[in-house]
């Protein structure tokens, strides 16, 4: 008997969608608990050990130099499977900070060791997002995309919570040496979980129909990209705030917490777990709802509010007002992103799914360059005039993106 379907085709009760919900949720969770604790660690080391803004920014650009490689990798997925590239990508995780720990405890540790390894952590750490998404869009009915993206979502803003708090404590309590092995630990038994994640399910085309080889499977997909509207479009929304909004509140808070407000890490976690807090507040609001009705409109909108809130926060001079403003920049932040992220499952098809993700991730490199080029505004203007310059540029750019594909985007 053929398992039962919905509108867009995607078996509702598909057993993949079961084992995926029972193992990969709190494989997922406890991952992005250890990326969480291991940024905020490491970063606030860097900045600590070099006082050196531009080696902080430098380092958080580092874990997003994969994004370059990341359709490569959704092509793979598509080939052997979400699962084999998920597992693979998880142990090498563990191993690298298996690599970092032992200088940790020994107390050999320095600055630039720690920026080798973001380097190599950073060349498959981006692409976790798209196989993530991925996942869902194979199990997940199109009418209920939008509550499993913000359930997936929650993985990601309750462990940036738990972890930014755990990891500023346990540094501040033990130093960098205990606390790393905390991050080894939830590595570890992430992994064990991802390993009872369902396996690939039959591909929707037939062999012979498919592309012959990896090259002309990512060639396929970006000319997609190119020749849809829309998706062009979520592209290069996506890019721009990568680019221009996410550096503030992923990269400088650490710079903000010593530079501005003069509180140590347990007052950065604190900055971090608000940030989450709102993302988080923003994913259950998504969930209950169901999702916007309409979608894009209602993201630019929240890309907009996002860059208004992001120049008051650069206002502040205190720690808690500053929590409020980035509690807000939270959930416009998840609303906007979950409308993303929907609209461009419900638009892929099942066969491109993994490569158009990985595309998609090719966004995220306007995030390493952000920060990069926010260290060196820093420098030269101070963080307020940086973070305006950001604010202004990111709404114009918005302006145009809706105004240059409104068919597509507003309507």
């Amino acid at each position: 008997m053929s398992r039962p379907k919905d509108a867009s085709g995607n078996s509702a009760l598909a057993p993949f969608a079961v084992r995926s919900f029972r193992f990969q949720w709190p494989a997922d969770l406890l991952t992005s608990w250890a990326f969480e604790m291991e940024t905020l660690i490491l970063g606030w080391y860097v900045l600590v050990e070099t006082d050196s803004v531009l080696l902080l920014t430098a380092f958080g650009s580092l874990q997003f130099l994969g994004t370059l490689i990341s359709p490569l990798l959704g092509v793979v997925a598509d080939r052997v499977g979400r699962r084999a590239v998920l597992c693979t990508m998880r142990t090498i995780y563990a191993v690298l900070a298996l690599t970092l720990m032992a200088p940790a405890l020994s107390g050999t540790l320095n600055p630039y060791f720690v920026l080798a390894i973001a380097l190599l952590a950073g060349l498959v750490r981006p692409s976790d997002l798209v196989m993530r998404n991925s996942l869902i869009g194979d199990t997940v009915p199109s009418g209920l995309l939008a509550k499993a993206i913000g359930l997936s979502r929650t993985t990601m803003d309750s462990a940036r919570i738990a972890g930014a708090l755990a990891g500023a404590g346990l540094f501040a309590t033990l130093g960098i040496g205990p606390a790393y092995v905390g991050v080894v630990v939830l590595y570890g038994i992430s992994l064990a979980l991802t390993f009872g994640v369902a396996g690939p399910r039959p591909r929707a085309a037939a062999p012979a129909s498919r592309p012959t080889s990896s090259w002309q499977e990512l060639k396929a997909g970006l000319a997609y990209v190119w020749n849809t509207p829309e998706v062009l479009a979520l592209m290069t929304l996506a890019f721009l705030v990568n680019l221009t909004a996410y550096p503030v509140s992923m990269g400088l808070l650490p710079y903000v917490a010593k530079e501005i407000y003069a509180i140590d890490q347990n007052g950065l976690g604190h900055l971090v777990a608000g940030y989450a807090c709102g993302a988080l507040l923003g994913s259950i609001v998504m969930i209950m709802m169901g999702g916007a009705r309409r979608p894009g409109r209602f993201m630019v909108l929240s890309i907009v509010a996002w860059y208004i809130l992001m120049v008051i926060f650069a206002w502040q001079e205190a720690k808690w007002p500053g929590f409020v403003i980035l509690l807000l920049s939270g959930i416009l932040q998840s609303t906007a992103m979950i409308s993303m992220s929907v609209t461009l499952l419900q638009i892929t098809p099942e066969q491109f799914r993994g490569r158009i993700q990985g595309v998609r991730m090719l966004a995220v490199y306007g995030l390493p360059v952000g920060l990069l080029a926010a260290g060196v505004l820093v420098d030269w203007s101070g963080f307020f005039n940086a973070v305006a310059i950001y604010a202004v540029l990111g709404i114009l750019c918005t302006g145009w993106i809706a105004l240059r594909w409104r068919a597509a985007i507003w309507r």
